[in-house]
């Protein structure tokens, strides 16, 4: 490993300085291409207009007439946590701007028994709710045949989506034919936002729809519903799915992060902070995708995402702490059934490495391994080889589906799209984005895919993408290593393309023992002063000297808090 430190601008460091960012901020900001202190402004009127969403304005008119009308809207959901948020999110913001309860509804696809997205079978079980009007979110931008079967039913089609449309051999663009597409990266949109996940673009159809009702005299600005009180869950979401972290997205995550640390969140979110043992006064974005994000994410993988969305939806305070405990449970079984895959994964690349050096690309497939966690575990290998990784499961239509994950230079989906277009007839199904994607194959394809993945990564990463390197925010100012630095670095927004601060210096290694068998207690001198630390999922001994890549976290004990280093990797 590598490791770098980024580039601060010292003119956008010094301007944030002025501006009163406290100069570590200013720093770390000023990397992450913050050059004024207007950018950091996190207030909702700075939010991008939802006029400027193609399609968001025919949506509103769409929702308003239906909601006027007293027709029935059944909203189609995805198994992830992206897809639950965006469900109850939209649910919740429709029984806000004058549905009925009865009037609206949802079905989620079952991962295992209908695979992903709006197909014909689950337009059937929307017909037979009676909906007048089908909505889906975060899915619907690849189902064609199933777009046209509602509406050769009488339904009108809102898509609500983020995904990338299917591009055809000739270059050409193909979009289902909906009666409305609300999407940031279809053809012909102007929104700058390119990165909103599900759960955004269905808030950005509210914001549309109060608008619009607004504009029908339904209520005026004052009286208007607060549908700000949906943020919450367009945090959790936008950070589950690990949506890039523009400057539109970080105002819905910090909006959303207020509105939790002061107590004001839906009784499934703070069921869920409870449940993981998370601090909802002190919530970071981190909560999000390490704690709050899996639970949710379990019941899609390993039993139905219905418990997923119920906990979102219900305001009853007790059944929101069932939910949430159920979600916990089914999480733990998540991690041991992993924990299992992993051993058995590391296992088989023993064979595809003899002599050390993983493959350009890596494919796996095990009769064992479970179709709900295969993601999870695709991407516990590439982190640990940084090569593109796919794993496979066999599903129960006897088809091996597999999901990958990337590294940065490397575009999954279309390598994918390469592939298919190499070989004819080898993907049954794909789509993702570049960083992680999805396929359906038959068994006896397997090695045909294997190769052909090989193949598009050897000719697609060079030597300089395919070594593993850690950016970092370089030294740490000793005057930094205290909790009120730590608390500050907690309460800004990070995430994906606006990574969290990690920190690096040369270190002496004083004492270093194993606690739990699996994780090495650190003594480290730095800078003159001897500090904790701690290296999670490592039992090697470091050297005597090392350059340690590092964040900070405040460990608590008996009513002290003491900063910590927690160790990230080491410079080879």
């Amino acid at each position: 490993m590598k490791i770098t430190a980024r580039e601060v601008p010292p003119r956008a460091a010094w301007a944030l300085e002025e501006a009163g960012v406290h100069p570590l901020l200013a720093r770390l900001f000023a990397s992450r291409g913050i050059r004024t202190a207007d950018e950091l402004d996190d207030s909702p009127a700075r939010l991008l207009a939802p006029q400027d969403l193609k399609g968001a304005t025919l949506a509103a008119t769409l929702l308003a007439d239906a909601i006027t009308q007293g027709q029935r809207i059944c909203i189609v959901a995805d198994y992830d946590c992206d897809g639950a948020t965006a469900c109850a999110t939209g649910l919740r913001g429709l029984m806000m701007l004058g549905a009925r309860p009865d009037q609206v509804g949802y079905v989620v696809p079952d991962r295992a028994l209908h695979g992903y997205g709006l197909t014909p079978p689950i337009v059937e079980m929307v017909k037979k709710r009676g909906a007048d009007v089908l909505v889906t979110v975060d899915n619907g931008m690849a189902s064609h045949e199933a777009v046209t079967l509602a509406r050769a039913q009488g339904m009108k089609v809102l898509i609500t989506d983020h995904h990338l449309p299917v591009v055809l051999d000739d270059g050409s663009v193909s979009l289902p034919e909906a009666d409305v597409i609300v999407n940031p990266n279809q053809p012909g949109c102007p929104f700058p936002s390119k990165a909103m996940v599900g759960v955004g673009v269905m808030f950005y159809v509210l914001l549309a729809l109060r608008a619009e009702l607004r504009q029908r005299g339904r209520f005026d600005a004052a009286s208007q519903p607060r549908i700000d009180a949906l943020l919450d869950l367009v945090a959790l979401g936008t950070i589950a799915d690990v949506g890039r972290l523009d400057e539109n997205n970080r105002r819905l995550v910090s909006q959303g992060l207020k509105r939790i640390r002061s107590g004001r969140m839906q009784p499934g979110i703070a069921a869920l902070f409870t449940a993981a043992g998370r601090d909802a006064s002190r919530a970071t974005s981190q909560d999000f995708g390490f704690a709050l994000g899996p639970r949710v994410n379990a019941a899609g993988r390993l039993a139905e995402m219905g418990l997923g969305i119920e906990c979102l939806l219900t305001d009853d305070k007790r059944r929101a702490m069932e939910l949430a405990q159920q979600l916990d449970a089914i999480n733990r079984e998540r991690r041991e059934l992993e924990s299992g895959m992993r051993e058995q994964a590391e296992l088989r690349l023993d064979s595809l490495m003899p002599e050390g050096e993983p493959p350009a690309a890596i494919a796996l497939f095990d009769a064992e391994f479970h179709e709900g966690v295969v993601g999870i575990v695709a991407s516990r290998l590439k982190d640990r080889l940084h090569r593109p990784t796919f794993v496979f499961a066999m599903g129960q239509d006897g088809l091996l589906k597999g999901s990958g994950r990337s590294i940065a230079g490397f575009h999954l989906r279309d390598a994918l799209d390469l592939i298919g277009k190499r070989h004819p007839g080898l993907l049954r199904k794909f789509g993702g984005h570049a960083m992680a994607a999805g396929c359906t194959i038959s068994e006896g394809d397997f090695e045909v895919f294997e190769q052909a993945l090989v193949r598009v990564a050897e000719a697609g990463l060079d030597a300089s993408l395919l070594a593993r390197q850690l950016p970092t925010d370089g030294p740490l100012p000793a005057e930094c290593f205290t909790p009120e630095a730590v608390a500050q670095l907690d309460e800004a927004v990070w995430g994906p393309g606006f990574e969290a601060p990690v920190f690096s210096d040369e270190v002496e290694v004083i004492t270093q023992r194993l606690v739990g068998s699996r994780h090495l207690k650190l003594s480290l001198r730095m800078q003159g002063t001897v500090r904790d630390g701690i290296w999670f999922g490592r039992s090697e001994p470091l050297p005597a000297r090392a350059q340690l890549a590092y964040r900070l976290s405040l460990d608590e004990f008996q009513g002290r808090q003491r900063v910590q280093m927690v160790v990230e990797g080491m410079a080879d």
